[in-house]
């Protein structure tokens, strides 16, 4: 898979051991930044990584800011992006396997580097249930279809 991520200054050192991480795992990954350590404005990195992966140039999107909220609130004002914070490894389950995620959002002064690694490593590897399971698909249509009907397309 093709993986856009981005973070602020707070998330910075978190994303780059992700990005190692999602290499590891044999994915490919752009990196939206940013680059120092310096504050840095969130939405600046994070929008063009958000519109990678709604304009279908990246098949997920992982972002890291300071709690993983300001992230979403980006995020989710595309259309077809679906953002989820996690902060443990069952919540990454539930987001990918449930609500099928396409953009994982978390806190890089929240969670440490190990829980946090678990959580991308789940949640990349934890398919969609709706697929076999009827009412996960119903469930994730209707998000969809409020999607469609109420969020900016780009």
């Amino acid at each position: 898979m093709h993986i856009a991520i981005a973070s602020d200054h707070a998330g910075r050192s978190l994303k780059l051991e992700i990005r190692a991480l999602l290499e590891s795992m044999g994915h490919t990954v752009t990196d939206f930044g940013t680059d120092t350590d310096e504050a840095a404005d969130l939405p600046d990195y994070v929008l063009p990584a958000t519109l990678a992966v709604a304009k279908g140039e990246a098949d997920r999107g992982i972002f890291v800011d300071g709690v993983g909220y300001g992230s979403a609130m980006i995020a989710n004002k595309l259309r077809g992006i679906f953002a989820a914070v996690c902060q443990d490894s069952f919540c990454a389950e539930l987001a990918r396997s449930h609500s099928d995620t396409n953009v994982l959002c978390l806190g890089g002064k929240l969670i440490g580097s190990a829980i946090a690694l678990e959580i991308v490593r789940v949640w990349m590897t934890t398919e969609w249930l709706g697929t076999s399971e009827p009412k996960y698909a119903r469930r994730v249509q209707k998000v969809v279809d409020l999607d469609n009907l109420y969020t900016a397309s780009f």
